[in-house]
């Protein structure tokens, strides 16, 4: 860190408490300012347009995970909030920001940033760059001194590869602290502690066979950048900004935080404005095509999203993990909290979602400093968007806008 990155940062900041109350917010919107990042260019075409078409959905009923009702207000106004937004049929029928956040303003996503990675996998598979089926060690072959040795692409896009890595932030021993002590998000536990990202990934080792169940580990989105570089010859900056961000009409530009060596925090360093998160969200409503009518990732990559694997479901439902998604899956980085396919979900911690609706012809997207766990708030985010697309859905007097 350096004096003029910090400059403007809350008295008392530093690396050991940046992440956490009461420094969250300002840090969640200031990642730039405190650690070192790399642009993701939106490049010089021209902005998705948004029409604006309000409605009052504000006021929608919702029962809430835990039986209280309540409205989409109130779930937005206790959950942390930094903005929310949804879009029907290409129209913004509500984008509201709080707390000082603005529509220009970026935004960490945290695991958000794996369903972008691997988009940008799914636009390399059509370019006949990377074989899903085809082993990790054919893209990064010094993986074969660690645990992911045998594991192929696709058991990473779906985790279910048999590495051994805690996910647990409660467990003082867990691999994801030395994760963050590699990326430098957090002060190092050791002096031996791995220094970059991908001296990190080369400690791992494998607990059980490749293609078990799903367990959510960020390392596998991790190794996943490593293969999108290597196999594209190029960083994962200018990738996404190629592939992805300058092609479905971003209006700002994104930013990934970097490691010493400057690799990418794939799994969950990307920081972004919200409206753009409605654009990428969109992508998986449209069948892969931008709202600018760009085919930015091919139909078949979304299909093979939404359709899942012949045992991905069962693979979800047998995972160590707690599961409050019965009957969904996990598959391509991107959540199905339901049996059917219709709701798809990207997710981060401390309440960072974008959920698609596709038999509502809806996207929203919510920003937010929730400092609780995962659940419950999560699922009343959840309940909300499920509420208001039900409600857009048989409401045909909301202007259509474009689609």
């Amino acid at each position: 860190m350096t004096e003029d990155r910090t400059r403007g940062a809350p008295a008392g900041i530093s690396l050991d408490n940046w992440l956490s109350a009461p420094y969250a917010r300002w840090s969640f919107q200031h990642v730039e300012d405190f650690v070192p990042t790399a642009l993701i260019s939106r490049g010089t075409g021209v902005v998705a347009a948004l029409p604006a078409a309000t409605a009052p959905l504000s006021t929608i009923r919702v029962t809430s995970n835990g039986g209280v009702a309540t409205t989409v207000g109130a779930v937005m106004a206790t959950t942390g909030t930094d903005g929310w937004a949804v879009c029907h049929r290409g129209a913004m029928m509500a984008e509201e920001y709080l707390g000082g956040f603005g529509p220009q303003t970026r935004h960490l996503l945290f695991s958000v940033s794996k369903s972008l990675v691997a988009t940008v996998v799914g636009a390399l598979r059509g370019a006949g760059t990377i074989a899903l089926d085809a082993p990790v060690t054919n893209y990064v072959p010094a993986l074969a001194k660690c645990g992911y040795a045998g594991a192929t692409v696709r058991h990473l896009l779906d985790m279910r590869s048999g590495i051994g890595f805690s996910e647990n932030y409660q467990d003082p021993t867990a691999q994801i602290h030395l994760l963050d002590q590699a990326m430098g998000w957090a002060p190092k536990s050791s002096p031996g502690a791995p220094a970059t990202l991908q001296e990190f990934l080369l400690t791992l080792g494998r607990k059980s066979a490749h293609g078990g169940p799903f367990e959510y580990r960020s390392c596998e989105t991790d190794v996943l950048g490593w293969i999108c570089e290597v196999a594209a010859g190029r960083r994962m900056p200018e990738l996404m900004s190629q592939l992805l961000w300058s092609r479905i009409g971003a209006q700002c530009d994104a930013t990934i935080g970097v490691d010493a060596c400057g690799t990418g925090f794939f799994d969950g360093g990307i920081s972004a404005c919200l409206s753009d998160m409605i654009r990428f969200g969109s992508l998986y409503l449209r069948d892969g095509v931008s709202l600018t009518g760009q085919q930015v990732v091919p139909a078949a990559w979304i299909a093979d999203t939404l359709d899942g694997g012949p045992d991905s479901r069962q693979a979800f439902a047998a995972s160590p993990d707690d599961n409050e998604m019965p009957g969904g899956m996990y598959r391509n980085q991107m959540w199905f909290p339901y049996p059917g396919n219709d709701v798809v979900l990207c997710q981060g911690m401390c309440g960072q979602m974008i959920y698609v609706n596709r038999s509502a012809e809806l996207v929203a997207a919510k920003l937010s400093t929730h400092m609780d766990s995962h659940e419950p708030h999560m699922l009343d985010t959840l309940r909300a968007f499920d509420a208001v697309a039900r409600e857009l859905a048989g409401n045909t007097g909301w202007p259509a806008g474009a689609r």
